[in-house]
């Protein structure tokens, strides 16, 4: 996420419901590249793949 977003989604912003539903579609647009990268990493370079999974789920 972008510094703005963050303090969009912290309610941090003083924004419009236009601008914050931006910002969540924005996000979760995001989060579908993500999706994708991550199959990519996982099949291509399981090393990444493990660093970006332990950096999202932490000890979960």
């Amino acid at each position: 996420m972008t510094t703005t977003d963050r303090e969009r989604i912290r309610g941090e912003a003083d924004v419009s419901a236009e601008k914050e539903y931006q910002t969540v579609h924005r996000i979760r647009s995001r989060i579908e590249e993500l999706e994708e990268d991550a199959a990519l990493l996982k099949e291509h370079h399981p090393e990444l793949h493990a660093e970006l999974r332990d950096a999202v789920c932490g000890d979960a």
